[in-house]
């Protein structure tokens, strides 16, 4: 079988608040920031912290129905939430894995993520307790 998965896009870390997050990268870190991106559809507000090699994405949740909260009501200082993966062909991917037997979250299609390409979620229980992102490249 051929290699899906590319780089690694990002890091998630959930936090209780992005902007008080990304002021401590920023001043004790150094670290380049962006600015707070919404995404309504996804129930959170993100920031991502550039790094030379990938990016670090802190997300807050946004909006009653945030899949962040139920995360940070168990671990309220915030912590690791997913890691993100490239792959070429986001639809290719989603058949193999299905094949595979892997359970894709929400309707099992890519929808629009942070950076305006596709994205998938794989259970935490197809990949070893670990939630994982696909964005297509």
């Amino acid at each position: 079988d051929k290699i899906m998965i590319g780089k690694l896009n990002h890091v998630a870390i959930a936090v209780p608040s992005v902007k008080k997050a990304a002021k401590q990268y920023k001043n004790m870190l150094g670290a380049k920031v962006s600015d707070i991106l919404e995404l309504p559809n996804h129930g959170v507000k993100t920031i991502f912290i550039e790094l030379n090699n990938t990016k670090i994405e802190l997300i807050e949740p946004f909006g009653e129905n945030s899949p962040i909260q139920s995360y940070l009501n168990k671990k309220p200082e915030g912590g690791m939430h997913h890691v993100c993966y490239e792959v070429k062909d986001i639809n290719e991917a989603c058949k193999k894995l299905q094949k595979s037997g892997a359970i894709i979250l929400g309707t099992g299609k890519p929808s629009i993520g942070a950076h305006g390409k596709p994205v998938i979620f794989l259970h935490p229980k197809s990949f070893n307790g670990t939630l994982i992102e696909l964005e297509e490249v």
